[in-house]
């Protein structure tokens, strides 16, 4: 089957690109090969490959600049994804497709169900939100996983960040009050590869059908104690930091103001992939330490 990637240079289209080869040919095309706030040369690409799977990994996600952004962010997290979806339901192609926890509010007391209300507080979840719709009424084949708290061993994310800090400060706030499933985007490519050999089975997805997944890993923990785990297996693995685990504080939200809201509780129920995919979603800290390991060999030359 022939897939065409968007978003290649990602922390998650770059993991895609492994997990998606083995399932026929691949075209995968970064920001310079598709200016993907032009909608007639995002059309144009998508035809000239005339692909059956169509995967969609680029996103705006500059969570506090969209709030100043609000066009662009529309632009790549809802409108882009609308007209992929009109073009898997024109020639039969299926859409896969990444969302986000931003799309609830984060008052809910327990995990998130796909089929929990939606009440996103900042324009990156609206715009997503908005994203996720435009799929569903497109009529097409369509896979939509949503996710949390990505990290890698590229691109820029939390593990990346605090590491910088931890070897610059000797102290460092950061959140407690807000909870989440930080997911290596490895694990998303996996499950994403699990998915196309399902469809390729038609064991899956019937045409038409937009269907919506929670995927992220298990063992949920705050913003403070993921950041205590990364410096201390950093530690561990001989980086050279300023930053002590237990100089890591722990503050509250409102402490730290930031344009955008984040929701305070991010944790999603992934049962319903799990009994689909006949999955057990594994912790997250065990992809931790192999990214701190590229990470390590990366800053060592190698």
């Amino acid at each position: 089957m022939s897939i065409l990637l968007f978003g290649r240079d990602g922390q998650v289209g770059w993991q895609l690109q492994r997990s998606l080869a083995p399932h026929g040919p691949l075209t995968a095309l970064a920001r310079d090969d598709c200016d993907l706030t032009d909608l007639d040369a995002l059309r144009a690409a998508v035809r000239r490959v005339a692909p059956q799977i169509i995967v969609n990994a680029a996103a705006y996600t500059a969570v506090d600049k969209a709030e100043s952004e609000p066009d662009l962010a529309r632009r790549i997290n809802a409108e882009v994804p609308g007209l992929l979806a009109a073009e898997a339901a024109r020639s039969g192609a299926l859409l896969m497709h990444y969302s986000t926890d931003y799309v609830f509010d984060g008052e809910k007391e327990g995990p998130y169900r796909e089929d929990d209300p939606t009440a996103p507080a900042s324009v990156y979840g609206r715009t997503k939100r908005e994203g996720e719709e435009a799929i569903a009424a497109a009529g097409a084949r369509a896979l939509i996983f949503r996710t949390s708290w990505v990290f890698g061993a590229r691109g820029g994310n939390f593990v990346k960040t605090i590491l910088r800090l931890a070897r610059e400060r000797d102290a460092l706030n950061v959140v407690a009050d807000q909870t989440g499933s930080p997911t290596p985007a490895a694990l998303i490519a996996t499950v994403s590869g699990l998915a196309v050999a399902a469809v390729r089975r038609g064991n899956l997805l019937p045409p038409g059908e937009a269907r919506l997944y929670h995927l992220a890993a298990a063992d949920p923990v705050s913003w403070h104690a993921f950041a205590q785990r990364i410096v201390t297996l950093a530690t561990a693995q001989g980086f050279a930091l300023k930053l002590a685990p237990e100089a890591v504080r722990a503050i509250t939200t409102a402490e730290y103001p930031t344009p955008a809201r984040r929701p305070r509780n991010s944790r999603l129920d992934c049962g319903r992939l799990e009994a689909d995919f006949g999955l057990l979603m594994p912790s997250w800290q065990p992809y931790l330490e192999r990214v701190l390991q590229l990470l390590a060999l990366k800053q060592n030359g190698y």
